[in-house]
């Protein structure tokens, strides 16, 4: 945990920290506000200081750990090349990574119902897509991409591609290989370069 910035933000940091742990291992509605704030040392009306009611605390504490999982899988692929050489690599290292970041793996795998709609409003995700459409109309422009593909659109597929190919994973009992062949034969020809 880090030791860095003012108390009160090593105290929200540590509420996360526990929310995130809490959350995964018992659920939304098994966990209680109370159950954080003891085990964090300080009172419930604190936990309120710092987040909007349970649902304030369970949003932020997805909230980070998606975080935690998109930036450790970017970090992890490294490199250059986005669109053709790492966006694999990215979906395979998402999906290995969930099994250390159990409450976007609980969200993913539908365990939570009541917010999979949060799902594409993440900040991290949001942030992902700004990246990718930035690398899209860079890519444009270098003339590496066809100019008739609008970026900002194509990093919305991206994503839904990414999001939609990790919840059939976790929710169906169903790898076929030859999906993901699929998606990647799709992608390949939608992002390659212009013909001459």
């Amino acid at each position: 945990m880090r030791t860095e910035g003012t108390k009160g933000s090593r105290t929200r940091a540590r509420l996360l920290e526990i929310a995130v742990r809490a959350f995964a291992e018992d659920g939304y509605r098994r966990t209680s506000v109370s159950d954080v704030a003891r085990e964090a040392g300080v009172t419930p009306a604190a936990v309120y200081g710092y987040f909007a009611g349970k649902e304030g605390l369970f949003e932020a504490a997805v909230d980070a750990d998606a975080a935690a999982l998109i930036n450790g899988a970017l970090d992890a692929v490294g490199g250059s090349g986005w669109l053709h050489d790492r966006w694999p690599a990215l979906f395979v290292q998402l999906l290995a990574d969930l099994d250390s970041h159990l409450l976007a793996r609980r969200v993913l795998a539908g365990q939570e119902p009541e917010v999979i709609d949060r799902i594409v409003s993440l900040p991290s995700l949001l942030e992902l897509r700004a990246t990718v459409a930035n690398e899209l109309a860079a890519s444009q422009q270098a003339g590496r991409l066809r100019a008739d593909i609008d970026p900002a659109t194509m990093a919305i597929g991206l994503e839904s591609i990414i999001v939609s190919l990790l919840i059939s994973q976790l929710q169906t009992t169903i790898h076929d290989e030859s999906r993901w062949s699929g998606v990647l034969a799709v992608l390949r020809a939608a992002l390659a370069p212009p013909t001459t």
